[in-house]
């Protein structure tokens, strides 16, 4: 597969989660009426059941990563080159951000926000680390053990993530980047994503060197 077509998966890919993700919060909070557990139920629901539908389309032809972090892991581990992983890396920040800007374009909200939805504390920058850590596990672990079955748990841990984690699993610095630019239900202050994206490459990089003492860290992207 040339690089052209995995970069065009990749933001195809997460273009279409920053949409869903963003769009179902909004289409969420819109019909819960202040119900905050509905609202996040209906984000919950349909962010997982993306994540399965986006693996099974683009996982045959990018590996369907959509996150910098996996990307990251994979190159640590010799999967990728330093060269395709920035590109990868580049093309998801980008993809992510314009599945916000499409989200908003969705309901006719203005296009470029600034989410003022704070989100700190040590039990937050926890929860992303515990959130990365468990995605990352979930994903090599179950690429050695039954590959097929890749989309279904992330899918599945995601969904569960966001209603264990105080911070509702974000788990990806793409996605943590892009939702500083949304004022509405998912969106995260700009202030706090540093801390986000920290702990979520420590989770990763945990994960990783748990898998590589089981003798599972050679697998394919």
């Amino acid at each position: 597969m040339k690089l052209t077509q995995k970069l065009t998966a990749e933001f195809v890919g997460t273009l279409m989660l920053l949409a869903t993700v963003v769009g179902s919060g909004i289409m969420g909070e819109t019909l819960a009426a202040g119900n905050t557990a509905v609202a996040l139920w209906g984000n919950t629901a349909a962010t997982g059941a993306i994540l399965v539908v986006l693996i099974l389309m683009f996982g045959p032809i990018s590996g369907a990563h959509f996150n910098p972090a996996v990307t990251l892991v994979f190159l640590a581990q010799g999967q990728l080159k330093r060269t395709e992983a920035g590109a990868y890396i580049a093309t998801q920040i980008v993809a992510a951000i314009a599945g916000v800007l499409l989200a908003h374009a969705m309901f006719d909200m203005a296009l470029v926000q600034t989410s003022t939805h704070v989100r700190t504390g040590s039990g937050q920058w926890i929860s992303e680390g515990v959130a990365t850590f468990g995605l990352l596990a979930a994903i090599l672990g179950t690429l050695r053990s039954k590959p097929d079955a890749v989309p279904y748990a992330v899918g599945l841990y995601i969904t569960a993530g966001y209603w264990f984690t105080a911070s509702t699993s974000f788990a990806n610095p793409a996605v943590t980047i892009a939702r500083s630019f949304t004022d509405t239900f998912s969106g995260i202050a700009p202030q706090d994503v540093a801390a986000f994206i920290g702990m979520q490459i420590v989770g990763a990089f945990i994960a990783m060197f748990l898998f590589k003492a089981f003798g599972q860290d050679k697998v394919d992207a």
